[in-house]
């Protein structure tokens, strides 16, 4: 069961105490109230409060005490102390030693309960992270290379986790950036030719010279500059997965060998005449309509059908946005460890923003953002550039992917409590579960 974020008070005067108190829980926050450092360690091992506020003064155990035995209980801790009067170099001290903050005497209730808000919203932050990266150590193998909760990227890990062990030629579709190689090289690992090679090659980055070459493999003397001669792409994967990117620009006369290749399950290098049997599964991708190109003579079209025995379509990013936060923390993981930097703290601006920008690089694009911001050099790129025009969602579909966000936040942060989600949410269990149902967020598969 989840707790409400609470703020322990340290403080041995008891009308200061009680006037501390009071100010918060008039602005609706939780809080208790203890007078030692003593009675505080018991408290944050006991329930951990999400704050502390305490008097740097106290009986017995002193306030600088008290934050140097929380370090060691919960370095993340915020821990804000209350000075006085002359007492300027202590709260230096305390800084310097990890105080989130520090309230100098006399002092208003607005400001306490202005401090407290901030070190709460670092609180919510540091337990979001904490339950993210948790979440992202605790899934399957899978789980934890397609990432999302998203009804629509369930869809895809289901699909994968179905066709992984069969032969059949897939056909993935979606825009630039979506994860195309990446579903491919899940559906390899997850197969019976995992030990066999996964060959990449991305049709659209070759001239169309050079093509047949690639994928045939070509003999000594064949053309000129053939010295020796060469494996192709489809050889080499024999056993394995071929990997075909940008299908769509392969020229269609090498379409025309692909296809006999899928049909005879074999192929002859350029220059030779022996006929070699290769026993490859053939993954495409493409993010144009194939159909549409061999309506219009661009595309073969029994080469479609071949190709697309079945066909995973992945999402936009902007039409699973209530997958950001996750990938997001999942990008930052990666990008602190390659760059060797710290994980940076996301406000709750910045990450409204992730969410309302519109995403045309996708998840390629995210995972850059994410290393800026590891780098520190976000501020002016797309989606923190200022007065960066975002382009407008249609109403309808503004509302449905903030209310999904919001719901699936709550939920997860409840731990899939819909009594204690609806309360967050200030709206009833039953309209919470008609939401729940209208958005397909119903089944375990949206609460993980």
């Amino acid at each position: 069961m989840a707790r409400p974020l609470k703020v322990l008070v340290v403080e041995d005067d008891p009308n200061v105490l009680l006037g501390c108190e009071q100010a918060l829980q008039l602005e609706g926050i939780a809080t208790q109230g203890v007078s030692s450092a003593e009675d505080a360690l018991k408290a944050i091992r006991a329930d951990g409060p999400a704050v502390v506020i305490s008097d740097i003064r106290l009986p017995g155990k002193d306030g600088i005490s008290l934050l140097k035995e929380i370090q060691e209980i919960d370095a993340d801790l915020p821990v804000v102390l209350i000075t006085g009067h002359g007492d300027v170099a202590l709260a230096v001290q305390s800084m310097k030693l990890g105080a989130y903050d520090f309230v100098e005497k006399p002092f208003s209730p607005e400001f306490l309960v202005e401090v407290a808000r901030r070190a709460l919203d670092k609180r919510t932050l540091v337990l979001e992270i904490r339950a993210l990266r948790a979440q992202l150590k605790g899934k399957g193998a899978l789980d934890a290379r397609i990432i999302g909760m998203s009804h629509s990227i369930e869809h895809v890990r289901r699909m994968v986790s179905e066709l992984a062990d069969t032969n059949a030629s897939l056909l993935i579709h979606g825009e630039t950036g979506t994860g195309k190689e990446l579903v491919a090289r899940c559906l390899h690992d997850a197969s019976n030719r995992r030990d066999g090679n996964f060959v990449a090659i991305n049709c659209g980055g070759l001239p169309d010279t050079l093509v047949e070459s690639e994928l045939f493999g070509h003999e000594a003397g064949s053309f000129t500059g053939a010295n020796k001669r060469r494996i192709g792409k489809i050889e080499y994967a024999n056993g394995g997965t071929l990997f075909l990117d940008e299908i769509e620009s392969m020229p269609l006369s090498v379409q025309v060998k692909l296809l006999r290749v899928l049909q005879e399950r074999t192929l002859e290098r350029l220059g030779g005449n022996a006929p070699i049997p290769v026993d490859c599964r053939i993954v495409a991708a493409t993010k144009e309509d194939l159909l549409a190109m061999a309506d219009a003579g661009r595309f073969r079209a029994d080469l479609y059908y071949r190709l697309s025995v079945a066909t995973v379509l992945l999402p936009s990013l902007r039409a699973r946005r209530e997958d950001i936060p996750l990938l997001f923390e999942h990008f930052l993981l990666l990008a602190s460890a390659n760059h060797g930097r710290p994980v940076p703290e996301i406000s709750q601006a910045k990450m409204r923003q992730l969410m309302a920008y519109p995403w045309p690089g996708n998840v390629r694009e995210l995972r850059n953002v994410a290393d800026r911001c590891v780098l520190g050099i976000e501020a002016g790129f797309p989606p923190f550039s200022e007065g960066m025009a975002v382009a407008p969602l249609a109403l309808s579909q503004a509302v449905e992917a903030f209310e999904r966000s919001l719901i699936l936040d709550a939920l997860r942060r409840h731990a899939g409590n819909l009594t204690q989600a609806s309360q967050t949410l200030q709206i009833p269990k039953t309209t919470l579960h008609d939401k729940m149902k209208k958005l397909n967020l119903l089944g375990q598969e949206a609460l993980r």
